[in-house]
């Protein structure tokens, strides 16, 4: 007997627009990242990658448009042909799904790298303080840090302070996670081990990714997508064999030419 495949998509941008006073960052996006996809967003600064991140995240609130989840509204649905925001337990609801790694680590200063990593499973999802404990080292032990629970994030490296990041989100079993420039405030010899991890957890998990990378190569080991961006709007889409051996628009090709 076959077995269908659930095609609501992980992610649905509909019409999405976002602007930061009289700038535009994002106009009329569409897209959808399906279910257990890895899909790159790159492109020149400024170009709404990030802010794409941060709207799935609710971080920030677009303008127009709607955004799903699993085929649910995330902050915003239609009544009657108005825009209506949802109530904030619903938003609380959909984040719990929703995993995100950021550029500069967030790590609580105050708290060890256990404490770190138990919070929100403890105090968001109500996972028992032992079971999170357990889940906390196993997830240590998978970015290569398990004699670090006790240390506090000022006594690790940028490299070892990420990692962290990364098992702390990974601990909430998102369904989907975030990263967003994971590599740029790193020194370059670490950057390739944090790399590895996250091509690692790509290869052994079916969580799907949103990735805004400067890496290109780790963008072509581990997406099944990229996407260029510019201007707040998509330029070219494709494979990522594709899409970095022959793009096909000009913008594309100078990006490229410029950052390869």
């Amino acid at each position: 007997m076959e077995i269908l495949r659930d095609e609501t998509p992980a992610i649905h941008f509909a019409g999405v627009d976002k602007r930061f006073g009289d700038t535009t960052v994002l106009r009329g996006l569409d897209f959808s990242v399906r279910k257990g996809d890895r899909v790159t967003l790159i492109g020149p600064s400024g170009s709404g990658k990030t802010t794409i991140l941060r709207l799935v995240m609710t971080l920030e609130e677009a303008n127009g448009g709607y955004i799903y989840i699993d085929g649910k509204p995330l902050t915003h649905h239609e009544v009657g042909g108005k825009r209506v925001a949802l109530k904030e337990k619903h938003r609380g609801e959909m984040r719990k799904r929703i995993g995100m790694v950021f550029q500069q680590f967030n790590l609580f200063p105050n708290m060890t790298v256990l404490e770190n990593i138990i919070e929100a499973p403890v105090h968001v999802l109500g996972v028992p303080k032992a079971a999170a404990r357990a889940k906390a080292h196993e997830l240590l032990a998978k970015v290569g840090l398990p004699d670090k629970a006790d240390a506090h994030p000022s006594q690790l490296s940028g490299g070892q302070q990420q990692r962290v990041a990364i098992a702390r989100a990974l601990a909430m079993d998102p369904e989907i996670l975030l990263l967003d420039e994971v590599t740029s405030a790193l020194d370059p010899e670490v950057v390739g081990e944090v790399l590895g991890i996250l091509t690692d957890i790509a290869r052994d998990t079916d969580v799907t990714m949103l990735i805004v990378t400067h890496e290109l190569q780790f963008a072509r080991e581990v997406s099944n997508r990229v996407l260029m961006f510019d201007g707040g709007a998509i330029v070219e889409e494709g494979p990522p064999e594709e899409l970095f051996a022959s793009p096909q628009e000009e913008r594309t090709k100078e990006f490229l030419s410029a950052v390869l």
